[in-house]
């Protein structure tokens, strides 16, 4: 079992996200995406590296915020082992699994499948606020409300692939998986996916700690004629106008207060899930 994940624009979550991994793989694979060789991203990743005696697959260098080759990093490294199982996430993503990945892999050996899906779970600190996160922090106690607010204010997609032999490859954002004749693995059904019925990964986003509004505002800039450009303004405007910070009492947005990572303690995921896919 293998980890890719491509570091970039900050490192706020990345040894969070390593501590969660850690333990579960055999190899980590971690691309560094900065936009100069003086970036200070470079130096900061490296010391928390050093904390699980890694080293960075490599080093790259790009304009900022450009997700696609982001996509491109993570189709790139997982071919070093096509015929191997790979968890794809992002620094701020923890997943959670409806049962051990190992037996979730097992199954998909037998069975045929090819790759697992699941979808956003987006975590808030108390009262709507967004935390200032560090090394010691807890996450799942600092940012322990849990709902589903990045879709209704944005329409971002919240689909993820998060497991997958190597050879498969994900589209842009690693909503879907993208086959050869050029459909993808949108919808709830396909002969390759493992059923989401067994399981449908949380992803848990980690994304919306204190340093995420300076984030909105350089990529609504950055990239203005691009779709989530406009998506990340429609989520910096209603953040400034609800006095920055989420309302928790919006029906739609399904949050619950939850205390450390464990998947069955989403009571409404079997809703949200049936959400998400028709998404």
């Amino acid at each position: 079992m293998n980890l890719v994940t491509v570091c970039g624009h900050n490192t706020t979550m990345l040894y969070h996200m390593l501590k969660h991994y850690y333990l579960h793989m055999d190899e980590i694979f971690v691309v560094l995406y900065a936009h100069h060789k003086k970036d200070p991203i470079i130096e900061e990743a490296l010391n928390i590296l050093d904390n699980f005696n890694l080293k960075p697959y490599k080093i790259v260098y790009d304009e900022p915020f450009n997700w696609e080759k982001v996509t491109e990093y993570y189709n790139e490294v997982k071919l070093l082992k096509p015929n191997d199982w790979w968890i794809v996430a992002d620094d701020d993503e923890l997943q959670l699994y409806s049962k051990p990945i190992e037996t979730i892999v097992q199954e998909c050996e037998e069975f045929g499948y090819e790759f697992v899906t699941g979808g956003f779970v987006d975590r808030i600190g108390d009262n709507g606020d967004f935390p200032k996160i560090t090394k010691e922090s807890n996450l799942w106690e600092e940012m322990p409300e849990a709902g589903f607010f990045r879709y209704p204010l944005s329409k971002a997609c919240p689909n993820k692939v998060t497991l997958m032999k190597g050879s498969v490859k994900v589209c842009s954002g690693q909503h879907y998986v993208e086959f050869p004749d050029g459909t993808t693995s949108w919808g709830s059904e396909h002969p390759k996916r493992y059923p989401i019925e067994k399981n449908f990964t949380q992803v848990h986003h980690f994304k919306w700690d204190y340093s995420v509004l300076e984030r909105l505002k350089q990529v609504s800039k950055t990239k203005a004629n691009v779709s989530f450009a406009q998506e990340y303004k429609l989520m910096l405007d209603e953040i400034v106008k609800n006095d920055y910070k989420i309302d928790l009492t919006k029906e739609e947005f399904m949050f619950q207060r939850l205390g450390n990572g464990h998947y069955h303690q989403l009571h409404t995921w079997n809703d949200l899930r049936k959400k998400i896919v028709t998404i």
